[in-house]
């Protein structure tokens, strides 16, 4: 997973565009950003980070975020466990 693909990926579990933020800091929104020394990865509110969380690798710092989402929507209910 890259951020090239991040976005596809959490469309297919029903994360709704306007959670996330790839490439810039966005008011209210989860961000991905990159830069020459890494990626970080947080929430945005009120001009203030949260949850803040920096990888040297591309793949880890979305799979983090990714992670963080699937589990909120499990959380909402909006993405099911199927049970065995």
């Amino acid at each position: 997973m890259n951020v090239e693909s991040l976005p596809e990926w959490l469309t297919r579990i029903g994360v709704p565009d306007d959670v996330v933020s790839i490439g810039a800091e966005a008011e209210g929104r989860w961000c991905l950003l990159t830069d020459e020394t890494g990626h970080e990865v947080f929430w945005q509110e009120q001009g203030n980070r949260y949850d803040w969380a920096r990888f040297d690798d591309e793949g880890v710092a979305c799979h983090y975020l990714f992670g963080r989402l699937a589990w909120a929507q499990v959380a909402r209910g909006t993405l099911t466990v199927p049970t065995a």
